[in-house]
Parts: structure tokens; C-alpha cells; sequence
């Protein structure tokens, strides 16, 4: 049986730790990025970094340590995060006189600023992001998934109007699904969330979520139209065109280092790790087999090879160690690289090379002269089909056939007793939370969005029986 499927929690664990992605730290959930792990990030954040400035955001750094004071002024807030926050009571050997967070998201800090950076119409908008750490005192904690300290982006704009605003959400929002679609190979579904799962002080939270090889749901990013909830609670105004003060609308937006292990739990197999091309850390890795030692006509060729691909931008490595030929594909294979390329001396006197793509079974000859190029188009197919593959899963695992509770019920059952994925479920809504608590307190499903694009809208409330206002993605989540 596959690991995968027998236990995808323990899968996921040795899968990361084999990789040599992260290691523990003393300090409850929290790890180390390895190089690799963190050079995940870095094609992450180079990509949408060169979205958001394309748009006309920069960039900024905001303190890590917040007033307590601030979080007290916008009550749905402090109230969201209150559990998760860890606090600083005492510095210098001296208790402080007012307790500091250490941030869990950075509104409330940037909204004390912008009142005073913010005075005339001519200001907005304020257009700005932050790379940076944050902290939620997680209860349960996975690595990259769920830890006490983790790296992520925050946006954070100031506009004249809720019509501006809300582009702006929009605009983040397709940002984040054209990135983790086109970077990382991970469909998404897009959608607003319920009232119950948006974010603690917003109006409106949108999202793009993603399923996992479980069945789980992982919310890869959210956008937020704050409205003027935080601008009226930290005084943030601006004289219009005719000499009137008006609050600014202002939005949020963010993704985080949780999308790493979205990678790995979409993509891997029993094997290890499967790394999109766009994001491998090694995009290709050469190795010599057979007895290369003795023919040095390899190596060089090789290293031409190596040289070739490194001047083609393509990320490659020459693993010419001492270990087996057999250990260093499993290595790599563990590692997730894209493209493995062989040559030994029957492949030099047939002026070739074997080509193995970490996704498929079997291995292709390529002729010495086109080894270049088929690389390059095998990284680009390869992109296109971990896509495919994760779309086909979704498609195979997204339910649109159950309306009723008992229907529900009775296929979390089935597939319990078949050894199957639950995945997602597309059901009514009638509106109420209580009908979505009572849903999540006896399904452990939760309510992930209410997708933009979705198939006929459904009739009737999964909980309830009552017309139906929504439709709504239930899944189990992360």
C-alpha cells in the first residue's frame, strides 16, 4: 500500500526530513530552513515580488513588536488573535508597562502609522508590502503547514474609496492564483469566505484554496477589504478634493511559507519529494555512471553539458561523488529534482545521454547535440503536466452530488471504510452559522469559499434543508 495513502502524516514528515528541507529548533513549532528549503521560498518571493511591483507596490519593513494598546482598538481583532499571541511583559530585567505582541499580522501597527503618513487625497493610495516573520501560537503545529513563527508577505493599501479598494483585493487575489497555478503547479479554487472563516476584522475575506494528496484543504492566500473599520479606529483620514476629512478604505492581503508545504503534499510521491520545475532549488542534476573514473572523456563531457545549461539560466548541479550511481538517484530522486540526465561510456560512444523527468517511469535517450534543448522543453512539459496531474486529482475528489447531511455523513463512511479520500463536497448554504458550525462540529468539514466559478448553484442547505443562499466548498483543512 502506498505510504501516501496508509499515512500521509508520517509520509509528509519523512518526506520533508529525507529532503533535508528544515530541521526542529528547541522553541515549540518552530524550525530551520535548510538552503533548500528557504531557496523554495526565495522562488516564491522572487516572483511575486516582481508581480507586486509590477502593479505599483513597494516595498517596507514594519516593527515585529506591537502595543497591546492597538490591538485593543478594533475589538473583532484582538478577539481573532487573542489566542495566539505571544506576548513580551518584561525587557532589561524591568516589567514593561504596557504588554507588547510579538506580531501576528501587522494592520494594527501600520494603521497607527498611516494615520500620520496619510493627510491629503494626493497621498493615496498607499501602495506598500512587507516581507517578514509573524508568530501564532499554533496549538497543534506541521511543519512549513502550521508553526508557531513562520515567513510570509502582508500587503497593506490605503484608498480613496471602496470601489478602489476592492480592485485592489481583486487584483491581489488573481495575483495569487495566477502565481501558485503558473509557479508552483497547484490548481486552486477561487472564492469569498464565509463570514465564520474570514479574516478577524474584515468585511470581506476572498481566498484561494488548495487540496492536498489527503483531501485536505490548505488556504494558500487570502485578500481582505477592510472598508474603514481600521482607518476609524486609528484615525486614519484624508482631506478629499473638497476640503472634507473621509476615512480611507483600506484592503490586506498575504501568502506564506504554508504554500512549501502545499508543494510537497500536491506533488510528492512514495519517492519523496516532486518539485515543480519553476522552483526546484536543482532544476537538473548529471551524473556520470558506469566506470567514468577510467574515461575522463565523460566528466569533460559533462561538464560542457553543465556549463551549456548554466548559461541557459537552468539551475544544475554535477554530482561526480563516490557514491553508487543507484544511491545518488535515489538522493535526488528524495530531493525532487526535475530532470536527471546519465552518461556513461556506452551512452558517450553512442553520443547520447538517458533522460529521466522525476514524474515518469521510464528513462529517454537524447542525442548529444539536442541534450540542451530537450532539457529545456522537458522542464517546461514537466510544469505543464504536474498541473494536469493536480487538476485531474481535484477534479476526481471535488463532490457535487451531495445535498443532505446524511448523504454526507454516509460518504464520509464509505470512504473510511474503503480506504478512500473524502476530499471536497460543494453543497448549499442557507446563510446561518449555525448551520455552518453544526456542519464542521460533526463532519470536521469546514466551510473553505464560495467559489467564483462553480457548476448549477445548489438548491437547498446541506444542514438545514432550507433555501439555499450559497454555494460552498466544505473540505477538512489544515
Amino acid at each position: 500500500m502506498s505510504q501516501i495513502t496508509n499515512d500521509f502524516s508520517k509520509w509528509y514528515i519523512d518526506t520533508i526530513q529525507k529532503a533535508d528541507l528544515m530541521d526542529y529548533t528547541p522553541v515549540r513549532g518552530c524550525i530551520a530552513f535548510k538552503p533548500d528549503g528557504y531557496e523554495l521560498w526565495e522562488h516564491i518571493q522572487e516572483e511575486m515580488d516582481k508581480r507586486f511591483k509590477e502593479t505599483g507596490h513597494r516595498n517596507a519593513y514594519f516593527p515585529m513588536l506591537i502595543p497591546e494598546s492597538f490591538f485593543q482598538k478594533e475589538e473583532d481583532h484582538i478577539e481573532g488573535f487573542s489566542p495566539e499571541l505571544p506576548w513580551i511583559t518584561e525587557a532589561a530585567g524591568e516589567k514593561l508597562e504596557e504588554r507588547l505582541a510579538l506580531r501576528p499580522t501587522s494592520e494594527t501597527m501600520i494603521g497607527h502609522l498611516y494615520s500620520n503618513w496619510i493627510k491629503s487625497y494626493r497621498d493615496l493610495p498607499v501602495l506598500i508590502n512587507q516581507w517578514a516573520n509573524v508568530f501564532r501560537w499554533e496549538k497543534k503545529t506541521l511543519p512549513f503547514i502550521r508553526t508557531s513563527e513562520f515567513l510570509w508577505q502582508e500587503g497593506h493599501t490605503a484608498h480613496v474609496d471602496e470601489e478602489d479598494a476592492r480592485n485592489e483585493t481583486m487584483q491581489m487575489l488573481t495575483i495569487y492564483k495566477e502565481v501558485v497555478e503558473g509557479l508552483l503547479a497547484i490548481p486552486v479554487y477561487d472564492g469569498q469566505k464565509t463570514p465564520l472563516e474570514q479574516f478577524a476584522g474584515a468585511i470581506d475575506t476572498f481566498s484561494i484554496e488548495a487540496m492536498m494528496k489527503d483531501g485536505k484543504a490548505v488556504q494558500a492566500g487570502t485578500s481582505h477589504y477592510l472598508g474603514t473599520k481600521f482607518a476609524e479606529a486609528f484615525d486614519i483620514k484624508y482631506l478629499n478634493k473638497e476640503n472634507k476629512h473621509e476615512y480611507v478604505h483600506t484592503t490586506s492581503w498575504g501568502t506564506s511559507t504554508r504554500l512549501i508545504g502545499s508543494v510537497i503534499m500536491v506533488h510528492g510521491d512514495d519517492q519523496g519529494l516532486v518539485l515543480p520545475p519553476k522552483i526546484a532549488p536543482t532544476q537538473v542534476v548529471l551524473i556520470p555512471v558506469g566506470p567514468w573514473k577510467k574515461n575522463p572523456s565523460i566528466i569533460a563531457r559533462l561538464d560542457e553539458i553543465f556549463d551549456a545549461l548554466k548559461s541557459e539560466g537552468i539551475r544544475v548541479r554535477l554530482d561526480n561523488s563516490d557514491q553508487s550511481p543507484g544511491f545518488k538517484f535515489n538522493e535526488w530522486e528524495l530531493k525532487g529534482v526535475p530532470v536527471r540526465i546519465e552518461l556513461g561510456p556506452r551512452d558517450l560512444n553512442n553520443n547520447q545521454v538517458l533522460m529521466k523527468a522525476r514524474d515518469e517511469a521510464d528513462k529517454v535517450s537524447v542525442s548529444l547535440e539536442a541534450v540542451v534543448e530537450s532539457i529545456k522543453q522537458e522542464l517546461e512539459t514537466m510544469q505543464t503536466r504536474l498541473f494536469e496531474k493536480a487538476k485531474a486529482f481535484y477534479e476526481e475528489h471535488s463532490h457535487t452530488h451531495i445535498d443532505t447531511m446524511e448523504q454526507l455523513e454516509q460518504h464520509l463512511q464509505d470512504s473510511h471504510q474503503n480506504g478512500t479520500i473524502p476530499g471536497w463536497v460543494l453543497a448549499g448554504w442557507c446563510g446561518e452559522n449555525s448551520c455552518e458550525e453544526s456542519v464542521k462540529e460533526k463532519t470536521k468539514f469546514s466551510a473553505r469559499n464560495i467559489p467564483f466559478n462553480r457548476p448549477a448553484p445548489k438548491q437547498t442547505c446541506l444542514h438545514c434543508g432550507k433555501k439555499a443562499k450559497y454555494t460552498v466548498w466544505f473540505a477538512r483543512a489544515y
